[in-house]
């Protein structure tokens, strides 16, 4: 596990390959919509995402490949957590680094939804800090506090 990874963030010459990711079977199935998505959807997604200034959309690099995609979206002083690994990179822990890459730089609150069975992501979300608060409607609610000055 000496691969290096790193965020750098998304553009539109990202948005096929993150298409490709949205619409695998194993990411639509964590996924609140479960449909596949469009490419014209997808586009307009992603246009209003990169100007969107409450949210930050990230690709994570191993070794300057593209591995997935974190993405933190700032609602009432916390930010929101998202992810989906690239299929090829599945089941290697890269996830799980990914996302508490983006979590070491965010200082305030943090939350994540994950849907009830999706045991990967339930446990990105505890590697990053984040603890299980509690299960609504098939879906488990996950957060951290923010980080005082000893922590950050």
């Amino acid at each position: 596990m000496n691969e290096t990874i790193t965020l750098r963030p998304a553009t539109m010459r990202d948005a096929d390959m993150l298409l490709d990711w949205r619409n695998d079977p194993e990411t639509r199935k964590a996924s609140y919509n479960t449909s596949e998505v469009t490419k014209n959807d997808h586009i307009a997604w992603l246009t209003k995402t990169l100007d969107n200034s409450n949210r930050r959309l990230f690709v994570a690099e191993e070794d300057g490949a593209p591995i997935g995609t974190v993405r933190a979206d700032l609602s009432e002083g916390v930010w929101e957590l998202s992810w989906t690994m690239a299929p090829y990179a599945r089941g290697r822990g890269v996830a799980k680094r990914m996302v508490a890459l983006l979590v070491q730089q965010i200082t305030e609150p943090i939350r994540a939804e994950v849907k009830a069975g999706n045991v990967a992501s339930a446990r990105i979300a505890e590697h990053a800090g984040m603890k299980f608060n509690q299960k609504i409607e098939g879906v488990l609610h996950y957060s951290r506090d923010a980080l005082n000055e000893q922590e950050a």
